[in-house]
């Protein structure tokens, strides 16, 4: 009898964990098949059916898996098993691998994905395989979702990648054709038609992923290493992260299980609306360690418009290299606050360097609003039709001013590769005798040209050294000073030090690549 209130309360306890794991209210954001000539209705999830504990998130689960769908690929390039959907499985030679029956499951993965059978063979002749003709063979799987009962269907661009023909499978089994309608490589997002022939297929509707929250529910429907529908659910861990994929990262992070073959599946809440796309995993070993990324919603919504509007994406162009102002940047151009983007250098002929922007601003702010740093640069412009005109404002020289720049159309991103070469005429003036500048650690000559000196050996411990310069690079102006021998360094120096700055900036160019690196000086 005295356990008796203690398990009451844990029941009544649990009952109510179990409750607030599924409420979320609202539309299920999905549309359910219907026969009659009626368009289809997206179909709620009831209050009284969200707050059921003993259904867990089987309620909403059950409403938004149709509209998840399968996407197989098959290209006309010849594949080996080891490149096939970026899987290579070592399952042969494992222990008590060759024990295995042949209907065994990992047999039948090992087969599906490139490991065992005629396509695995080690003493097969690839000289012929080069030679054989080319034929469609499976080149990759992922997952997608409807986004309309005419059938349209998102999913990453890398799952479709070099792909010539496409396979949507619903998840009562139906395969429709796909054809492919557009991509966007710069977000891995892509979109796909599929012929219903009449069916109004259920779909999935995109939610206000602003309102998301750290900690939130959140379940992932997909495709995994080939299996069908799968749900695993987490909770969203963190949102706005920069994994280094683009400069238009944003991602938000979960921790729902997700794996290879969940690419292009939906990432739901509670409400049973779309809040991200799965796109990437981060995974020393290639499977779920807890930390996947998906595309959020509200971006994917206006670029999936777009590639179902025209088949591409035209975004505005500035056409500047950008990085971050750090602190030590911030110090020693005289900026209160380190935020902002620093141009390394404008593209030749692009809409900025016409515009008039140069190397050492920092652009602060686009039509007025704020600008925090190189990622909400990147998406702001981006966001900009072709041939807008914007008002950017720069800071330079301790003073802000306002460049009035007429977008262009950003180039496709094998044309974004931009080689500065070498403009050094290679001139009949002699090489001068290195200077030591003590304050900086460094030693410098003129460059030849007089554009700039170069550094012929930086002092051991240094800051200079901390910062990554070497010898071999070239400084080419200090806090905005053009500087061609080592007194008119000393000179933007002193000045820096008589202004109360504590640290110079200078343009540096390494090879073709140029950069800025503020240095410490000496206060004495």
């Amino acid at each position: 009898m005295a356990h008796q209130p203690s398990n009451s309360i844990r029941r009544r306890l649990l009952a109510a964990a179990g409750a607030v794991a599924i409420l979320g209210g609202g539309a299920a954001g999905l549309s359910a098949y219907q026969t009659a000539p009626a368009l289809a209705e997206q179909v709620t999830v009831p209050r009284t059916e969200q707050s059921t504990a003993i259904n867990g998130f089987a309620d909403v689960v059950e409403r938004v898996s149709p509209a998840v769908v399968s996407v197989r690929v098959k290209s006309n390039r010849q594949l080996t098993s080891d490149s096939r959907n970026g899987f290579n499985f070592q399952f042969r030679g494992m222990p008590g691998f060759e024990q295995l029956p042949e209907d065994h499951p990992f047999r039948r993965f090992f087969r599906e994905f490139g490991g065992e059978g005629d396509d695995a063979r080690p003493n097969r002749n690839r000289r012929a395989e080069r030679d054989r003709p080319r034929r469609e063979r499976p080149s990759g799987q992922g997952s997608g979702f409807f986004i309309s009962e005419d059938g349209y269907v998102v999913t990453n661009n890398h799952v479709v990648e070099n792909g010539s023909s496409y396979t949507v499978v619903l998840n009562d089994g139906t395969e429709m054709d796909g054809t492919l309608v557009g991509t966007d490589p710069r977000t891995d997002l892509a979109v796909l038609k599929v012929d219903t022939e009449g069916r109004k297929v259920a779909y999935a509707t995109f939610a206000d992923d602003s309102a998301v929250r750290v900690g939130d529910w959140v379940l992932a429907i997909g495709n995994p290493f080939g299996l069908g529908g799968s749900v695993t659910a987490g909770i969203v861990s963190a949102r706005g992260r920069d994994i280094g994929a683009g400069p238009y990262d944003d991602f938000i992070q979960i921790d729902a299980p997700v794996n290879r073959g969940n690419s292009g599946g939906p990432a739901f809440n509670t409400a049973g609306q779309v809040i991200g796309i799965n796109t990437a995993i981060f995974s020393p070993s290639g499977g779920n360690v807890g930390i996947a990324f998906a595309i959020p919603a509200t971006a994917a919504e206006r670029i999936i418009s777009d590639l179902i509007d025209d088949g591409s994406i035209e975004r505005g162009w500035l056409g500047v290299q950008i990085a971050p102002v750090s602190d030590d940047i911030a110090e020693a151009v005289g900026l209160d606050v380190a935020e902002g983007a620093l141009v390394q250098q404008p593209t030749d002929d692009s809409p900025g360097a016409k515009a008039g922007i140069e190397a050492g601003d920092i652009i602060v702010a686009i039509n007025g609003e704020k600008v925090e740093g190189p990622r909400e640069l990147s998406r702001t412009i981006a966001g900009f039709d072709p041939d807008s005109e914007i008002n950017v404002s720069v800071f330079r020289n301790g003073d802000t001013k306002d460049v009035k720049v007429k977008l262009g159309l950003m180039p496709k991103p094998d044309r974004m590769a931009m080689g500065l070469g070498d403009d050094r005429d290679g001139g009949d003036e002699p090489v001068l005798e290195s200077s030591f500048l003590d304050d900086l650690g460094l030693t410098v000559t003129p460059v030849e040209d007089g554009k700039g000196v170069v550094i012929t050996d930086v002092e051991p411990g240094s800051d200079a050294e901390e910062k990554g310069l070497s010898a071999g690079d070239i400084i080419l102006k200090v806090n905005g000073q053009t500087v061609s021998t080592a007194k008119d360094v000393v000179a933007a120096t002193d000045k820096a030090t008589k202004d109360g700055r504590k640290a110079v900036l200078m343009q540096v160019r390494t090879n073709d690549a140029q950069r800025f690196v503020a240095l410490p000086v000496s206060q004495g």
